[in-house]
């Protein structure tokens, strides 16, 4: 069974696709990947995939669960598959295949995993403008961090130029201090060598006066 519908460029069908045949053939344990490339041939044949290139049939994950769903042993027999043909971004033709009667198992988790998907949109929705706060908040702190840091910066510049300064006037000072030390026992020895070079007669003199 096959219905065509175009809209807006995509091309829907449905086919009823058989699995026993291929997957016969080979082992138990490659069953359920014998049923998958199965629907991408059949697929890539009757959608008019150019090459046969089976990289252009995309498969829903619903329908890969419903293959899967007895295990790798036991693929089903058939599968009822609406094929969308549509053009992707990079403007080629790609053959999207979905199922088109699921069974009540997948039809609750699929429902489930919406009613997630709308949640997390709306808990994002939410969050919006507090995130646009917060992150003016963050960009407050982050300037105030900024100008204190500054401050900072210039008051230690400040010290250790006072420090320079003061260690400079030290040093200074000692020298000084060192220089007027020097002087004195300069002279203080030049007077000491005036005093032995003299006789003993003069030095007698110069004690009576």
């Amino acid at each position: 069974m096959s219905q065509e519908t175009s809209q807006t460029g995509k091309i829907e069908r449905e086919y009823v696709i058989p699995l026993r045949e291929k997957c016969r053939i080979v082992p138990r344990y490659k069953k359920a990947n014998r049923a998958i490339k199965t629907i991408k041939e059949f697929l890539a044949r009757h959608m008019k995939i150019r090459d046969r290139d089976l990289g252009k049939i995309k498969i829903d994950r619903y329908l890969n669960e419903f293959v899967w769903l007895r295990g790798i042993r036991k693929p089903p027999a058939k599968v009822k598959v609406k094929a969308i043909l549509e053009k992707d971004s990079k403007g080629n033709e790609v053959v999207r295949a979905e199922l088109a009667e699921m069974p009540e198992k997948l039809k609750f988790k699929k429902a489930r995993e919406e009613r997630k998907e709308q949640k997390a949109l709306e808990a994002v929705s939410e969050k919006k403008p507090e995130t646009t706060t917060e992150t003016e908040q963050k960009a407050e702190k982050a300037e105030e961090k900024q100008e204190k840091q500054a401050e900072k910066e210039a008051a230690e510049s400040k010290e250790s130029e006072e420090e320079k300064k003061e260690k400079i006037a030290s040093v200074i000072e000692a020298g000084e201090k060192a220089a007027k030390s020097e002087h004195k026992l300069e002279k203080h020895k030049s007077d000491t060598a005036l005093t032995k070079k003299q006789p003993k007669h003069q030095f007698r003199k110069a004690l009576a006066k």
